[in-house]
């Protein structure tokens, strides 16, 4: 049946091929103002605390795209619609270039552009994409005291045991899992302890449209069992302890710009569920329709539709891992889409001795940016595909979940932070953060010193202490520390992440310069002392 299925998808697909894709973008959103007078109409309760928490203003990317406009681009003669935007507000469509273009008359469409770059758009312009190819996939109550099998060298090398030993093992975390499919995760052993204990809070397929993600692709399997599997004395996952939704947005038999749309919608069933954290070990560059590809240029952050929403996503305060992609050895070389994106967490992939993969995607993005952002092993990673062997695979897919479950737990010990201050302070701890490359990112982040670091801070944090330091985040060789209507004179330590003082000196903290520049980018604390006081701020120095 599952044959006869992907064959019939992959005829569609081929015959479909004399139509052509394209985003309609629509002018407003007409009922916006009911939306974010109820907000529960479109957030669920925890996705609005999460909001809350974070200080995170409800807008009008988060009200739902109008049913009235999509139904009159539904009724449109020789259109279908395909996938639907809230963030975007638009709609991805199917038909004969003339049919598409038609739509541009309707007064609620304010652009139309077409996957095809070679389509003159009949507004403006836009879109395309990559991925990880199947054969390339596998180039093949709480517990603290795991023992992790062969997983432990992907544990242990991130530090992210430490952030287990002190209980920080995902619980009351929500991860969103898009992928490709998760065979047999609902039988295998591997995964009993989270079905017997419902974490698997939900399951979508948005490429069949249906709720089973079970008899779809093995991938999303494998890379789940990096976070979640648990076999007693042989592996544990980095967040065995974490709630999951399992939605599938890729049809790996293949590959076609829809997928992009198809995740964009995932990613927003995500926020409306309120999920923490998303891994995607998945990227777009080709499609079997040459005419969509995307070029190294578009990998700027703001080109592609998916990339374009992994922004939104992360700017509604969800932390978005994504695979680098295995692309690095090949003519492409380059990061893939999304992973292009300003905001997302990069993930490259090393051996089991933290050297970088030939296969692990490089960067920088077409812009500049660092990227990959950083690296966890990805060579020879722990992983149970659906047969409940214990094995190993190679791909930045794996290093990206094995990164996500770290990410979690760390987030999971300081809830009160901001995803953008996890991001940094996970950055900041990795061992090249101050000669990050276009392998490597910032390289292997230490959860320990991560944690160690943050901890410091919001255990000596004295918000009502009047203090001005600037700049902060500091960019030049100089600081300078202000605190007004008094002459006390304190002490000035600069902490290292190990807990070393690598500055000091004393101030009355009157705007007097201090010379950093023999200090390394990281993140620090910075401490100030005197009889009647212990202050502690973050200092960060990129």
């Amino acid at each position: 049946m599952k044959y006869i299925f992907t064959i019939t998808v992959l005829l569609t697909t081929l015959l479909s091929w004399g139509q052509e894709d394209a985003w309609v973008y629509f002018t407003d959103k007409p009922d916006a103002a009911y939306y974010l007078a109820n907000p529960l109409e479109m957030l669920t309760e925890r996705a609005l605390a999460r909001r809350d928490t974070h200080g995170i203003a409800l807008d009008e990317i988060d009200v739902p795209i109008s049913d009235t406009y999509v139904s009159q681009i539904e009724a449109a003669t020789g259109i279908t619609v395909m996938a639907k935007s809230k963030w975007l507000n638009a709609v991805h469509v199917q038909g004969a270039v003339s049919s598409i273009g038609n739509l541009s008359s309707l007064d609620f469409v304010s652009e139309i552009v077409y996957a095809n770059s070679s389509i003159e758009s009949s507004l403006m312009a836009l879109p395309e994409s990559e991925y990880e190819p199947v054969d390339k996939w596998e180039n093949l109550s709480t517990l603290t005291d795991f023992e992790y099998g062969i997983a432990e060298n992907q544990i242990t090398m991130l530090n992210a045991d430490f952030l287990h030993e002190n209980d920080f093992t995902g619980e009351g975390m929500l991860i969103a899992v898009i992928d490709s499919g998760f065979d047999s995760v609902n039988t295998m052993d591997a995964f009993a302890r989270i079905r017997n204990n419902g974490q698997i809070l939900g399951t979508y397929n948005f490429v069949t449209g249906a709720e089973d993600v079970y008899l779809d692709h093995y991938h999303g399997t494998m890379v789940l069992s990096t976070i979640a599997g648990y076999v007693e004395g042989e592996f544990v996952g980095t967040a065995p302890d974490a709630d999951f939704y399992l939605f599938v947005s890729e049809n790996a038999a293949i590959e076609v710009v829809l997928e992009e749309s198809l995740w964009v919608e995932a990613a927003e069933e995500a926020d409306r569920l309120g999920v923490d954290v998303i891994n995607t070990s998945l990227g777009y560059s080709n499609f079997d329709n040459p005419n969509h590809s995307h070029t190294y240029a578009d990998m700027d952050g703001n080109t592609t539709f998916i990339s374009k929403g992994a922004e939104i996503a992360c700017s509604r305060g969800i932390i978005v891992v994504n695979s680098a992609g295995n692309s690095g050895s090949s003519e492409w070389h380059y990061i893939t889409a999304p992973a292009d994106a300003t905001s997302v967490l990069t993930i490259g992939a090393v051996y089991d001795n933290e050297v970088i993969t030939d296969f692990s995607s490089w960067g920088p993005s077409a812009d500049g940016r660092v990227k990959p952002d950083v690296c966890a092993q990805g060579g020879g990673a722990a992983i149970i595909p659906p047969s409940g062997d214990l094995t190993f695979g190679n791909g930045t897919s794996f290093s990206s979940p094995i990164m996500c479950g770290a990410v979690t737990c760390f987030w999971q010990a300081f809830p009160d932070l901001t995803g953008e201050q996890i991001r940094q302070a996970i950055k900041a701890s990795a061992d090249r953060f101050s000669s990050p490359d276009d392998q490597y990112g910032y390289g292997i982040p230490d959860f320990e010193a991560a944690y160690t670091t943050t901890v410091g801070v919001a255990d000596i944090n004295n918000v009502d202490f009047e203090l001005s330091i600037y700049p902060n985040p500091n960019t030049s060789d100089v600081l300078y520390i202000n605190r007004p209507n008094t002459d006390e004179k304190m002490t000035i330590s600069i902490v290292d992440v190990t807990g070393k003082i690598v500055l000091q000196t004393s101030s009355q903290l009157n705007n007097t310069p201090i010379d950093i520049s023999n200090l390394e980018r990281g993140i620090y604390i910075l401490q100030l002392d005197s009889k009647e006081h212990q202050i502690g701020r973050k200092l960060v120095i990129q």
